[in-house]
C-alpha cells in the first residue's frame, strides 16, 4: 500500500470545510447529518485517498445517527489508536494509507464480529457495484 502525504495546503485545497475538519483535524460531524447514504450494493471509499474502507453489506444501522458497520473490507487499510480526549476512552479509526480520521470503533456491535465502527460520513465516498 502507497501511503499519501500530502501538505496541509493540498489537503485544503483537495476537501471541503468540514471534510478538512473531520479527516485532518480530527473532528466530528453533527450526529444525523449524512443519513443519506444509498441502499444499493457498492464500497465506502476514503474521502481523502479512495482507498476502499467499507462494504455495504457490513453496514448496520445503529441508531447513533452515524453510519456504522461491523467490519472494514481489509483491516489492514483501516488502521487504529488509543484516543484519550474528552475525559473518554476511545479507539480511534483512521484510513492507513492518508491517515485521515474516520471516526471510532466500539466493542458493541453486532455478530460476527460484535464490533461498531462508527464513522463520520463525510469521510466516505460511495461507489455502487453498479457503477462502471
Amino acid at each position: 500500500m502507497d501511503k499519501v502525504i500530502k501538505t496541509d495546503a493540498e489537503w485544503r485545497t483537495q476537501l471541503n470545510d468540514l471534510e478538512y475538519k473531520v479527516l485532518r483535524k480530527h473532528g466530528t460531524e453533527r450526529a444525523g447529518s449524512n443519513e443519506n447514504f444509498p441502499k444499493n450494493d457498492g464500497i465506502y471509499l476514503c474521502k481523502g485517498c479512495g482507498a476502499p474502507l467499507f462494504d455495504q453489506a457490513h453496514k448496520f444501522e445503529s441508531g447513533t445517527g452515524w453510519p456504522s458497520f461491523y467490519q472494514p473490507i481489509d483491516a489492514e487499510l483501516v488502521g487504529e489508536k488509543s484516543d484519550n480526549n474528552f475525559f473518554m476512552r476511545r479507539t480511534e479509526v483512521h484510513c492507513a494509507r492518508c491517515d485521515g480520521h474516520l471516526g471510532h470503533v466500539f466493542p458493541d456491535g453486532p455478530a460476527p464480529t460484535g464490533l461498531r465502527y462508527c464513522i463520520n460520513g463525510v469521510s466516505l465516498s460511495f461507489h455502487a457495484e453498479d457503477e462502471a
